[in-house]
């Protein structure tokens, strides 16, 4: 009963779990991550003044020089020195505020030497971001450490007062609040209610703090985002050159495997049925009943060697979906399913070709893990559109346990629709139900 009780109340828990009970406007003040940020408040304004000092020198000095050959060199060295700062202000971001900045654009020099480098550095868009910053950081870092610090002190030192009053008494007279040291004043803050009173001001002041410092430091996340990252421009096509990758990859995949399905299969089947065909034409004249059955035989591999060479081609690109849309050819592949498939397809319009390919395809792939793995007795599939994106959703009242890790058929497809800026999300507990939720760009016919 006494276990049963301390727990109830929460007196059986360890003291981490204690602490993660307490709101978290209380636990503000002391967890790491307050630390953390006032510390990047406090190192910033060191670390702008001379950034400023440098940047501005640098910048000055090379364009008073422009009139001679040494102002560019000399403009280019301290753009490329702001770039290095950009290095260090991302990592300070990165280990103090866990803000995940990319590197920005690389220089872009066609040709080696020291000409082709300070070119680049002043063509470069991310070194006149990195001297913006070293600019407009300094006004910013001068008021968020003024204020930081003022509410973290006013805070801590009011809080703490009960413990140093005898010491250093407040006047609290018409002059305002300051030191004991006057002996014409006798109004004090030294009664038991004045300093239970400044202590629940530096409480609030103390709660307070942890708030306004990570407001503060949003704008330095803004900043350092903003103008020591890549362009939105520059990561957008660093996405398209990962997208053009996996399309590459995944094309020469797909021919991989054409390839080795006609070759293991419909044409191994060919292969033997023109043996077989032989056979029975050296027979026909010796033993007809012979040659009949190797040509009854030879008729039988035809046809599976033409189913062959159906299922083939229905996986790179069904008739039926050309001829008839998504709904009869997703209609098509659930009735080859292992499972009952319930098919529910709502689109105003047919969607373009490539799009309505990476759909069949992904139901394709999804039913097929199904009828594999899932050990269900029901799925159903929905297709419909919301404003500019194809929905599609597939469950099943399987196992669960559907994950995207490497190396899975999960992976790959998500890969895949991530090509043309598809998402894939997987929502399979162990146990089941699973849910597998794909989005596509919506662009009609």
């Amino acid at each position: 009963m006494a276990t049963e009780y301390g727990q109830g109340y929460g007196l059986g828990f360890p003291e981490s779990e204690r602490a993660h009970r307490l709101p978290a406007g209380l636990r503000a003040p002391f967890e790491a991550r307050h630390w953390r940020e006032l510390g990047y408040v406090l190192l910033s304004l060191p670390i702008s003044i001379l950034l400023f000092t440098y940047a501005v020198t640098m910048v000055s000095l090379g364009a008073g020089l422009l009139v001679t050959f040494l102002g560019i060199p000399v403009l280019a060295a301290g753009l490329a020195g702001c770039r290095g700062f950009g290095a260090m202000e991302r990592a300070r971001a990165r280990g103090l505020l866990d803000l995940e900045v990319a590197d920005p654009e690389p220089l872009r020099m066609r040709k080696q030497g020291f000409l082709a480098w300070m070119g680049a550095v002043l063509k470069s868009g991310a070194s006149w971001r990195s001297l913006l910053y070293a600019v407009l950081h300094l006004p910013w870092a001068v008021f968020s450490f003024v204020v930081a610090v003022n509410f973290w002190v006013i805070g801590w030192s009011l809080l703490t007062y009960p413990l140093w009053f005898w010491l250093f008494p407040l006047y609290g007279g018409q002059d305002g609040l300051q030191l004991y040291g006057d002996e014409t004043h006798r109004i004090y803050i030294d009664n038991a209610f004045e300093i239970t009173v400044t202590a629940l001001v530096g409480l609030l002041f103390t709660l307070a703090t942890p708030w306004i410092v990570r407001a503060l430091t949003m704008v330095d996340r803004l900043m350092v985002h903003g103008l020591l990252g890549p362009t939105r421009l520059a990561t957008r096509v660093v996405e398209l050159e990962s997208d053009r990758g996996v399309v590459v990859d995944t094309a020469a995949a797909d021919l991989r495997r054409i390839e080795r399905d006609l070759h293991d299969g419909a044409q191994a089947r060919l292969v033997a049925l023109a043996m077989d065909l032989g056979l029975a034409k050296e027979k026909l004249a010796e033993d007809p009943q012979a040659a009949a059955r190797m040509v009854d035989e030879a008729h039988g591999e035809v046809k599976t060697a033409l189913q062959e060479l159906r299922d083939l081609a229905r996986g790179i690109h069904p008739a039926v979906l050309t001829d008839r849309g998504l709904d009869a050819a997703l209609s098509s592949v659930a009735s080859r399913c292992t499972v009952p498939v319930e098919v529910q397809v709502d689109l105003p319009a047919r969607p373009v070709p490539a799009i309505e390919g990476i759909a069949y395809f992904t139901v394709s792939e999804l039913l097929q893990n199904i009828s594999k793995h899932a050990r269900a007795t029901w799925a159903g599939v929905d297709v419909w559109r919301v404003e500019n994106r194809l929905m599609l959703q597939v469950v099943d009242n399987g196992v669960g346990g559907a994950d995207t890790s490497a190396g899975s058929g999960l992976a790959g497809l998500a890969e895949r629709l991530d090509a043309v800026d598809g998402i894939l999300v997987v929502d399979s507990p162990a146990g089941g139900p699973t849910r597998i939720t794909a989005e596509l760009p919506w662009r009609a016919v």
